[in-house]
């Protein structure tokens, strides 16, 4: 398989939650894989371990990570936690690691799941899995409009 076919697993780091998509074979569009949950926030070993899993069970080449900016465009502490898990998924998995703007992201994710009649106990189940989704459709578009990969 050619580098550049490998699929591509989308991620939405948050605080007890990693929200997990992957890709298509065709790199067209993004399908929700699952939810890690962890007891803390600085408890990644699981969470590092079933991200290699699903990696290598869906030959992934590149992970997008979402990268929680604020509205200002300035970076603050989520956004830092962000950039600090890049070294720790590439040592991990042996992908590269793309930082994606996942700014309105989980609000998208929450509408949308109010849109579809999900009741509200209900939406913390999806949101992180969706916003997964959200980032991982919006790197794929970017990429297949431009022909380009993204660093």
């Amino acid at each position: 398989m050619s580098g550049d076919k490998r699929r591509v697993l989308g991620l939405d780091y948050g605080a007890k939650t990693m929200g997990v998509a992957v890709s298509d074979p065709l790199l067209l569009t993004a399908q929700g894989l699952e939810t890690i949950h962890r007891k803390s926030e600085t408890k990644l070993r699981r969470t590092l371990a079933r991200i290699e899993e699903l990696a290598e069970e869906y030959q992934v080449g590149t992970i997008v990570l979402g990268f929680p900016k604020n509205m200002n465009n300035t970076v603050g502490e989520r956004g830092e936690k962000s950039q600090a898990l890049v070294e720790a998924l590439e040592r991990r998995t042996g992908c590269r690691v793309v930082l994606w703007d996942e700014r309105l992201t989980s609000v998208m994710a929450n509408r949308t799941l109010m849109e579809e009649g999900v009741r509200r106990e209900k939406r913390g189940q999806y949101v992180d899995m969706l916003a997964a989704v959200f980032i991982l459709q919006g790197y794929l578009d970017h990429r297949n409009n431009e022909g380009t990969e993204i660093n």
